[in-house]
């Protein structure tokens, strides 16, 4: 059983994921960072406030805390569009790498073997059009 958990554990797929939880957390606090720290004091300077958290509604001793679910939409939307560009950045990223790799294939020089291959493969071809059919 614990060669079954060793094997689980050093599975690609599970140390990618640990990978990702990780960078993921330190996305999160640098993207709080820039919320808490850039976006909502300039909300502030609009809203008169710098955060939302503020804004409630009392009804009857109760406090509903509207303010605080709107810093949170915010900040959810910030984090979305942020991860929308390094995402969108990432794919245009490969795309060019994948392009330019295509490029240097098609552009490299056919190596000695490869040459003496296609005159092989030409004269093959030219023989068999040649030949009359076999009966």
């Amino acid at each position: 059983m614990l060669q079954e958990f060793k094997k689980f554990i050093l599975r690609g797929n599970v140390l990618d994921l640990a990978v990702a939880v990780v960078i993921g957390a330190a996305f999160k606090a640098v993207v709080d960072a820039f919320v808490g720290s850039i976006v909502m004091p300039i909300i502030g300077i609009v809203g008169g406030k710098p955060s939302f958290d503020a804004y409630t509604i009392t009804i009857n001793d109760s406090v509903i805390k509207w303010g605080t679910f709107v810093t949170a939409v915010v900040s959810f939307l910030i984090i979305a569009a942020t991860l929308f560009v390094v995402i969108k950045s990432f794919e245009r990223l490969q795309s060019l790498r994948k392009q330019a790799a295509d490029t240097e294939e098609q552009n490299e020089p056919l190596t000695v073997g490869e040459e003496l291959l296609a005159e092989i493969r030409d004269l093959l071809k030219a023989q068999g059009s040649a030949a009359p059919p076999a009966v």
